[in-house]
């Protein structure tokens, strides 16, 4: 397997998480994680977002079979779970520590898809160098 088939299963992989997390949300609301919430507009809130957690895992679905030419989608979705997971680190030094699946998810958002956003750029520069023309009349 070469370094594009890996980050492809990767990638493919590890949207399972958002897309997963998000269509439970979308499912059970903001009672799935925590029983007997009364707000409707939290609940409400909760689903909308989990419904865009969704639609993050999918669009990184839509990289994989291109995953070499899906830079700036790639960059993009990185930037939108790195904003994601700023906030919810801005919620723990706010309220305090959340349950160890929220920790797992901090780490997650800040160094796994920033990791795998340099390893994406890494697959698609090194497929621009082999794609390049050879100039043989230039010196070396």
């Amino acid at each position: 397997m070469n370094e594009r088939q890996a980050l492809q299963r990767v990638v493919a992989l590890g949207a399972v998480i958002p897309v997963a997390a998000g269509l439970y949300g979308v499912l059970f609301g903001v009672n799935g994680l925590a029983g007997g919430v009364e707000s409707v507009s939290t609940d409400s809130h909760f689903r909308y977002l989990s419904g865009l957690l969704t639609g993050i895992g999918i669009l990184f679905w839509v990289c994989v079979p291109d995953i070499a030419g899906k830079t700036r989608l790639f960059r993009f979705l990185t930037l939108v779970v790195v904003l994601g997971g700023l906030a919810r680190l801005l919620g723990l030094y706010l309220t305090g520590l959340p349950s160890l699946t929220m920790l797992g998810a901090l780490a997650v958002e800040l160094v796994a898809t920033p990791l795998l956003c340099l390893w994406q750029g890494r697959v698609a520069s090194r497929g621009r160098d082999r794609a390049a023309p050879i100039d043989l009349t230039r010196d070396a």
